[in-house]
């Protein structure tokens, strides 16, 4: 499973995080951007590590970066866009192959909120749709993962 946004650097890496935390090992899970121009944001670090989910290691990566580094698509059943650029990407990199496409609007926190306080509670709202999304695709977690 591949998750995608704009520059694998806020929504995809959070997604990426929290299915290896929830589902553990069921599926190879991947993270990636249209670009990676930006490092993994400090706000996503911070409102993941509230839920046990750890990405200060996370480096980002496009998908221009996977194809030189012989990561190929078609090793993935199924890409998750969260937002439109990447559903575009996605779509257009998949149009030849047997590989299932989905788009899970999910909230953009970046620019959002004035303080420290406001701008966690935007996170927080990201990440937590996107624990909503899994669990309405995927069914409840892996106690076993989940609770580790």
């Amino acid at each position: 499973m591949l998750f995608c946004c704009d520059h694998n650097a806020i929504r995809s890496p959070m997604a990426e995080g929290i299915m290896k935390k929830l589902y553990g090992h069921r599926a190879y899970v991947q993270s990636a951007g249209v670009k990676n121009d930006l490092e993994i944001d400090g706000f996503a670090v911070a409102v993941c590590q509230e839920i046990g989910v750890e990405l200060s290691r996370h480096r980002s990566r496009s998908f221009d970066d996977m194809q030189d580094w012989g990561d190929d698509l078609s090793g993935f059943d199924l890409i998750v866009a969260l937002s439109p650029a990447s559903q575009r990407q996605a779509l257009e990199l998949t149009r030849y192959a047997a590989i299932e496409v989905e788009y899970w609007p999910i909230l953009d926190p970046a620019g959002l909120g004035e303080h420290r306080e406001d701008k966690l509670a935007a996170y927080r709202q990201t990440r937590d749709q996107i624990v909503a999304r899994m669990m309405d695709r995927f069914g409840p977690p892996d106690v076993t993962e989940a609770g580790a």
